[in-house]
């Protein structure tokens, strides 16, 4: 099962070194219009098994959504299928707003 990584976590790790990870972003295009991480690479998150071959294998990825569930469930696919070092963004782009920066803004 996938770690969950608080948002702080995940802030700290991008300070020091944005290169180190990749934040996959899996919510639809029009959530990605309301609000987003950067950097991020956005696939939504029924076009995740079709675009395996789009995710770095040489860095970790931190999967995200709205506020968790949705993410947890693309980083567990993505444990079954090969992927060493995946986490979830505990409590989603919600939970980076009000933690970490609160110019994301908040909906839903």
């Amino acid at each position: 099962m996938a770690e969950d990584l608080p948002a702080e976590t995940v802030s700290e790790r991008l300070r020091r070194d944005p290169s180190s990870l990749v934040l996959l972003d899996v919510r639809e295009p029009w959530e990605r219009d309301l609000a987003v991480i950067e950097p991020s690479l956005h696939i939504p998150m029924a076009e995740v098994p079709q675009r395996l071959a789009e995710l770095p294998t040489d860095r970790p990825i931190v999967v995200y959504c709205h506020g968790g569930a949705r993410s947890a469930m693309i980083a567990g696919f993505l444990e079954h299928h090969g992927f060493e070092s995946v986490a979830n963004l505990a409590g989603g782009i919600d939970a980076w707003s009000v933690v970490v920066d609160p110019k994301v803004p908040r909906y839903g």
